[in-house]
């Protein structure tokens, strides 16, 4: 975990309380890596789900196929995307949460919002836009203006980005995504709007607020 924000960065990168003091279900059943990119100057916020086996590995966010397509998406490269001072990354849960019964990423642990998400946004007033990337970061970045469905939620974008209502946390504006997954090809298929009428309003803002 990187940043400039004193005490809280450290006291992130040794929290173990959801291997020593789980709130929400069974213990964490590997060591935690919490991976969490705070700022004191970047105007973008990058909020998704939780790290990946990879991005545990590595502890560094997004270094899976999923981040190239995320900076695909947003139209920038590595370097822009790793320059904690130009972008924060502060998923919805900061450690791998480990596999489910099928292979696939177990959501990520409610520790992480309870203990620390307010406190992390709190201490970044200075974000303009948090791009929320699946249905754990939109529900708490959009409260109760978030839909039922992901893809509700993201067709209704304008909404958030454009018209907030006094339901969306006071702050920054919020652009949905989808998660970048190469999973998601069939939904980015069945939705063509996203592509055509999201994607460039998402560059268009990451260029003017990437200086």
């Amino acid at each position: 975990m990187t940043g400039g924000q004193g005490s809280l960065p450290d006291a992130i990168r040794g929290c173990r309380v959801c291997r020593d003091e789980p709130r929400f279900g069974a213990p964490l059943a590997h060591e935690p890596n919490p991976v969490c990119v705070m700022s004191q100057t970047a105007r973008i916020g990058i909020c998704g789900q939780a790290p990946g086996i990879r991005v545990h590995r590595s502890g560094r966010p997004f270094t899976d196929p999923s981040g190239d397509r995320l900076r695909q998406w947003m139209g920038i490269d590595e370097a822009a995307f790793y320059d904690a001072s130009r972008l924060a990354i502060v998923p919805m849960g900061f450690c791998f949460p480990g596999h489910d019964a099928k292979g696939g990423d177990l959501p990520p642990r409610r520790e992480c919002r309870a203990t620390w998400h307010d406190a992390v946004f709190a201490a970044m007033p200075q974000l303009e836009l948090v791009v929320a990337i699946g249905r754990y970061a939109q529900a708490y970045h959009l409260g109760a203006a978030a839909r039922p469905t992901l893809t509700e939620t993201v067709r209704a974008w304008r909404e958030s980005f454009e018209a907030p209502s006094e339901a969306v946390r006071a702050g920054p504006r919020i652009l949905p995504l989808p998660h970048p997954s190469w999973r998601n090809n069939a939904w980015i298929r069945r939705n063509p709007w996203f592509e055509a009428e999201l994607l460039p309003v998402l560059r268009a803002e990451v260029r003017r607020l990437i200086v």
